[in-house]
């Protein structure tokens, strides 16, 4: 890995990486916060929790907006960070939509050309990042969770209910839940995955669910969300758990919008949550 910076905060170590994924073809970028038990000649494993981001975003914006860093420290929590899609000038792009393409990964195994061979996120996610997050840091490989934002908390819930005894713990800030019922996920779906429905499914919360995983999900979701009832509707997805016995905490925000300032509000509880889920 190649280190990018690294700097001093609440007495761990914020710092940013850069690696080849053989996966989406070119090197990707990850944040990685140390808290102060990671450090030393010999630290303990410690529990660890993989953010995935929203649309445009980078692994910049949680590192440097959600303020995470404090109760990670507090708490004993190594923060892994990657950015939401592939990168490069070879790297395939739809300029002309911020909501597909370099910034918006979907983080799932694209199938489709000109995506293929670079856009396989959930694959990079779920075995290249874990490989190197574990070669590289003290991590417990039984305490890891995942948590993510919109795009991301789509991520999250998936790559959770997909690989339960990887991620054993699932947090989600506003997340697409049902993707193959919304705008953003019908475009990116059919753009990756192509025109079979069928394809879709494995990629969406709402049908994934329907074998439930041990963990108790928490979703936070601002009620002044602009994309709420267009692109979000947690609803769907609640029901489609209530049916299938997984546990699901909908905590419906008054007044919170899609911000980080949403998320800077509540990361707390959500790394609290995941302590407590990972033991």
């Amino acid at each position: 890995m190649t280190p990018i910076s690294q700097n001093k905060i609440f007495g761990g170590t914020q710092s940013v990486y850069s690696h080849r994924s053989d996966a989406n073809d070119c090197d990707m970028r990850v944040a990685v916060y140390l808290p102060p038990q990671a450090l030393g000649d010999n630290p303990a494993p410690c529990p660890a929790v993989v953010w995935l981001s929203g649309l445009t975003c980078t692994e910049e914006n949680f590192t440097v907006k959600a303020g995470a860093q404090r109760v990670a420290s507090e708490l004993g929590i190594i923060l892994i960070a990657p950015d939401t899609s592939p990168r490069g000038d070879d790297v395939p792009d739809d300029k002309n939509s911020y909501d597909f393409g370099k910034g918006a990964g979907f983080y799932l195994d694209a199938t489709q050309e000109p995506w293929a061979n670079n856009y396989q996120m959930q694959t990079y996610i779920r075995d290249e990042l874990t490989v190197w997050m574990l070669a590289n840091f003290p991590i417990d490989k039984n305490r890891i969770g995942i948590s993510g934002h919109s795009m991301g908390g789509h991520g999250a819930i998936t790559l959770h209910l997909k690989n339960p005894d990887l991620y054993k713990a699932c947090t989600a800030f506003a997340p697409i839940t049902s993707p193959s019922q919304v705008p953003w996920g019908k475009k990116a779906f059919k753009g990756y995955l192509g025109d079979n429905e069928n394809d879709w499914a494995k990629y969406d919360a709402t049908e994934l669910v329907r074998r439930p995983s041990k963990a108790n999900i928490l979703i936070d979701q601002g009620t002044d969300d602009n994309f709420l009832a267009e692109h979000l509707r947690p609803e769907i997805f609640v029901d489609a758990c209530k049916k299938s016995g997984q546990a699901t905490t909908l905590r419906m925000q008054e007044g919170y919008d899609h911000s980080y300032y949403f998320i800077a509000t509540f990361i707390e509880d959500h790394l609290r949550w995941h302590l407590d889920g990972l033991g």
